[in-house]
């Protein structure tokens, strides 16, 4: 799982929204917040925020793991 995951984070860093991430808003009480999948059952979820110093849009871990458990 962590080759996956590692390998998730680095297409993030290309291209949060490609389209094999299926990155998509989520709903309830994380509204305001993100996920994308890194295998069958692995989900990251995440915000993206605008660094104040440097004005530039950076991604924010917030969870990592199976479907249920992170949401």
């Amino acid at each position: 799982m962590q080759e996956r995951i590692e390998n998730t984070l680095e297409q993030m860093e290309q291209d949060v929204f490609a389209t094999h991430l299926n990155t998509h808003k989520l709903s309830g009480k994380l509204s305001e917040l993100r996920a994308c999948s890194c295998g069958y059952d692995c989900r990251i979820v995440f915000s993206i925020e605008k660094n104040k110093e440097s004005g530039k849009e950076v991604i924010l871990l917030l969870n990592i793991g199976k479907h249920d458990e992170v949401y």
